[in-house]
């Protein structure tokens, strides 16, 4: 016997992300004149070291595949998942099966119709290069029931089965089956997905342009987050990479740009003062500082504790985001409105800021001036001005650290899963909200030198399969109190929003774990 699950039943993970509402911080521009405009042009602060979803959780990735791919499940405004290329799911009574009826009549930006085969090999493909997808999907299997029926079956059932394919973070993209048959070794070069905007052109460290699909069938279901209706109202968009930041805000306020990304705080009353544009602060993510564990002077907990307890977090908190609305101290490595899974275990490793015991600590290791490597960019402001706060630090107890700058793809690259990991010991990044603690990317195996410790992996998986949430929520306080007080593959330094602006004539730009630039138009 099968339950219909088409409407969701609430799930064990309830994210209610602040920030989701995706109206601007002082002006929605929803009374704007929304005719005339055919070109959305937006400033971004990183080129994506590729387009395709399956192999990153890159935000400057995300950021324009949402727009060309869709998954079999997405999310709402309050990150419950819900249907989008599946029209309907039914789970089996002991929770081994998911059947996905799809949606009829989709059609690929090549022409071709979606069917049965394509979510398979997709599916299948996911699982193969995907951080996200943890330990549920482990000798999962993926089968078509003729060309509108797909079958998930697991191993070991999980509650968190759909909001796991519902992921925002390196989502389970739908492609056709022959682009992913022809796909060179290093990834996907052809980007075709289903969604409202397809790809058109790649001008490397200048732009990517995105155009109306003028086949997309939207759903007759009111827009809410990730779900339900998407219009393209523009005819295209252009995404131009702008790393410098005073280039990026004077381009929007001139009109050469229609959107910016990442805009410091430090300019937030000003812009917010500017009857022509409107501000947005997107929902919250924490500054990680990462150790590489595999190797080098970061891989020996006893350096890193050495580093925990130097570190002054309200000051690199601070230094990073020059505005009081704009970060908030805390330990958790889940957001606080992520009511399930928000802790506060660990709490007293947390912004020890003790140099002098640290230099103590240090004379007491043998410390030998050894080097030590911090992985930044400049591409984007807070992660930058963490690292120069930390540099500054460190080399206040004699830690022979300095700063190691790349551009983002770069960074990108030498810490994925194929690198050879050997020229930083400490990376700095942002660790976008997630709605369950397995998806953390900071606590993963693969990420940055990966988290090497069997009792992690062993409680995330714990996590994974246990079917009471209580006891899901007891397993995973002692697993951040594990982190913070024995292990500290990562210092999670605060929580921040990002700041965006807009012209005031573009109307209706929603947020969720960022802009989202379907339904939105230009005035004149």
């Amino acid at each position: 016997m099968k339950k219909n699950i088409s409407i969701f039943i609430l799930l064990v993970v309830l994210l209610i992300s602040t920030g989701c509402s995706g109206k601007s911080d002082s002006k929605n521009g929803s009374e704007n004149n929304t005719t005339g405009g055919t070109e959305l042009n937006i400033a971004h602060n990183a080129a994506p070291p590729t387009l395709d979803w399956h192999a990153t959780g890159a935000t400057s990735t995300r950021d324009i595949t949402m727009l060309i791919y869709e998954t079999l499940v997405t999310v709402d405004s309050d990150f419950q998942p819900v249907p989008m290329l599946a029209e309907t799911i039914d789970e089996s009574e002991d929770g081994r099966t998911y059947t996905f009826h799809l949606r009829e009549g989709i059609k690929f930006h090549n022409g071709e119709e979606m069917i049965a085969e394509d979510v398979v090999a997709s599916m299948e493909r996911w699982m193969e290069k995907s951080d996200i997808a943890g330990q549920i999907f482990d000798h999962a299997t993926w089968e078509e029931d003729g060309d509108y029926t797909v079958i998930l079956t697991l191993e070991e059932p999980s509650s968190l089965t759909l909001d796991t394919i519902a992921t925002t973070k390196q989502a389970p993209a739908i492609m056709p089956k022959e682009i992913l048959d022809d796909a060179p070794v290093e990834g996907v070069d052809e980007y075709i997905g289903t969604g409202p905007y397809q790809f058109d052109e790649w001008k490397h460290d200048q732009y990517i342009r995105l155009t109306k699909y003028d086949e997309y069938a939207p759903l007759d279901k009111e827009s809410d987050g990730w779900s339900g209706k998407k219009e393209a109202l523009v005819e295209d968009i252009y995404f131009h990479f702008v790393s410098d930041t005073a280039t990026r805000v004077a381009g929007v306020q001139t009109g050469e740009y229609d959107f910016g990304y990442d805009i410091p705080f430090d300019m937030y009353d000003q812009l917010t003062n500017d009857p022509d544009l409107n501000t947005f602060i997107a929902s919250p993510a924490n500054a990680v500082v990462k150790f590489n564990t595999k190797e080098g002077i970061g891989n020996d907990v006893d350096f890193r504790s050495i580093v925990n307890t130097a570190l002054d977090y309200e000051a690199i908190m601070a230094a990073a985001f020059p505005h009081e609305d704009a970060y908030e101290l805390t330990n958790s490595y889940m957001d606080k409105q992520i009511i399930n899974w928000a802790s506060d275990a660990g709490s007293e490793y947390y912004n020890i800021n003790d140099p002098e015991k640290a230099e103590q600590m240090l004379k007491d290791y043998g410390y030998n001036g050894e080097p030590f490597r911090i992985l930044t960019t400049r591409d984007y402001d807070y992660v930058y001005n963490i690292s120069v706060v930390l540099n500054e630090q460190l080399n206040n107890i004699g830690i022979n650290s300095s700063l190691e700058v790349y551009d983002w793809p770069t960074v990108v690259e030498m810490t994925g899963n194929d690198s050879e990991l050997g020229s930083w010991d400490v990376t700095v990044s942002g660790s976008s909200m997630v709605s369950i603690p397995p998806q953390l990317i900071s606590l993963s195996s693969s990420w940055a030198g990966g988290v090497n410790d069997s009792y992690i992996l062993d409680m995330m998986n714990a996590i994974e399969f246990e079917p009471d949430l209580e006891t899901a929520k007891e397993l995973w306080e002692e697993l951040q109190q594990y982190a913070w007080e024995e292990y500290l593959p990562t210092l999670q330094i605060g929580s921040f929003g990002k700041l965006y602006i807009s012209r005031s004539k573009v109307s209706d730009i929603d947020t969720l774990v960022g802009p989202i630039f379907w339904n939105v138009s230009i005035g004149e």
